[in-house]
């Protein structure tokens, strides 16, 4: 029974043995091998930009609006012959659009009439005045007899009295016909300042162009009543000239203090894919909005559209050049985030003071011990502390990779600028890693944005 027993346990652990390594062989055949990615050194030009979204305007807009009430009668004809429409070539003193003038008509002729009424009655009032005036030189004449012959026997006291009075009223009826003139030429003032406005308010009957230009908005049409109140009733919008235009750009106040005037600007429109418009910033508006804790200031920049491509309230989007380099050596940035592993590290340069800060800074940011191979780093989060403007980036070197110190320049958010002793153009340099399965040919890419766990 005991011999019996002693056969199944060793039969177990046979079976058990043989399972174990099938497993370790299997697990050992399964296994991964790690290769690099690598992407060359490049020689090119850089350009650093701000980028931003704006809205293409006409530099100079026209609103045309009515300052009168009443009904659109008829709307005018363009250069074509045809009603004015929205494309309508327009020039200067050009008829847009006639108001009913019907009522304005008669309030003119009622004007009139008041002007003429006021104008007879100075007629009169100057008639009147000479009257008065005659009666006065009648009564002062029989005032000076009576003076000389003097209350006597000749002369009796109640004439002289009548004289002296009659010469006193006719001195102040000619002072009230003075008052009566003047009194006519101020109603003939006022009379003309009705015509004038009832003029005026017939010319506004008529809506008249400006400037030369295009209609880029028509908001009335025939029978169409405008109403003129507070605000000037808007009819018409013309742009001056298309040929000229200007993006609207909203800038976050974190880049303002990089825009100047004269900037050179590249921008592009949805509508023409593929092309690339050039401008320069012409002027930064000081009154900045604030949309959700947001500051944002409204940058203007004139652009060139002598061939009429640009149309006006395309959505723009705007490149601000900040630095240009030419013929400089890049890399991608992912070259200048990725960091390898101690295991990765050529031997021979483990105890580089490059290596020790690079995989010292690695190990910090990591935290605790359970980082992987391959951990990807912030943007130049492989330059020193001390000098803000030295990279690391890393070389083949057979198995493993080693380390080369670079000096950083201009970025464009996808490529920088490098330049220092190690590095010259077509140079691979490791921007992530590729691990290959060997029962696979096929090999998966190893995002270097996803944290990985060293095995133990």
């Amino acid at each position: 029974m005991k011999h019996r027993i002693r056969k199944i346990v060793w039969l177990i652990l046979i079976i058990g043995g043989i399972i174990a390594s099938v497993a370790w062989y299997s697990h050992r055949s399964n296994g991964s091998s790690v290769s690099y990615q690598t992407a060359k050194v490049e020689r090119g030009n850089l350009l650093a930009t701000i980028s931003a979204t704006g809205t293409v305007e006409p530099e100079e807009v026209v609103d045309v609006g009515a300052q009168v009430t009443g009904k659109i009668k008829t709307i005018g004809l363009g250069n074509d012959g045809n009603e004015i429409d929205y494309g309508s070539i327009v020039k200067k003193g050009m008829v847009l659009a006639q108001i009913d003038d019907s009522l304005y008509a008669a309030e003119l002729a009622s004007t009139e009439a008041q002007l003429q009424q006021a104008q007879a009655e100075e007629s009169k009032s100057r008639a009147d005045l000479e009257q008065l005036q005659a009666k006065l030189y009648q009564a002062q004449r029989d005032w000076d007899r009576a003076q000389k012959l003097g209350p006597s026997e000749a002369l009796a006291q109640t004439s002289y009295d009548s004289y002296q009075s009659a010469y006193e009223v006719a001195k102040a009826n000619v002072t009230v016909g003075q008052a009566s003139i003047i009194q006519a030429q101020a109603s003939i003032a006022s009379a003309k300042a009705t015509l004038d406005k009832a003029q005026r308010n017939m010319g506004y009957c008529q809506i008249i162009s400006p400037v030369d230009g295009i209609i880029i908005d028509r908001r009335v049409n025939t029978g169409q009543t405008v109403v003129s109140s507070m605000s000037t009733s808007s009819l018409f919008l013309i742009a001056k000239d298309l040929k000229r235009m200007q993006v609207w750009v909203s800038v976050n106040e974190v880049d303002i203090g990089k825009i100047y005037e004269g900037q050179p600007v590249t921008f592009t429109a949805d509508a023409f894919a593929g092309r690339v418009f050039k401008g320069q910033v012409s002027c930064i508006r000081l009154n900045a909005s604030m949309t959700q804790n947001v500051v944002s200031y409204v940058v203007e920049v004139n652009a060139d559209n002598s061939d009429g491509t640009l149309l006006p309230y395309l959505t723009a989007n705007v490149n601000f050049e900040l630095q240009r380099r030419d013929n400089v050596l890049t890399v991608p940035n992912a070259a200048l985030r990725w960091v390898p592993t101690k295991e990765q590290v050529s031997p021979e340069q483990l105890d580089s003071e490059v290596v020790k800060r690079v995989l010292g800074a690695t190990a910090a940011m990591m935290g605790p011990p359970g980082g992987g191979p391959g951990m990807s780093m912030p943007t130049r989060a492989s330059r020193t502390e001390t000098t803000s403007d030295i990279g690391v980036v890393w070389v083949r070197n057979g198995t493993y990779v080693q380390p080369v110190e670079v000096h950083i320049g201009v970025s464009d958010g996808t490529k920088t600028e490098i330049s220092g002793q190690g590095v010259e153009q077509d140079q691979a340099v490791v921007v992530g890693e590729q691990t290959a399965s060997t029962e696979s040919s096929t090999g998966t890419t190893t995002n270097p944005f996803t944290p990985q766990f060293r095995r133990r």
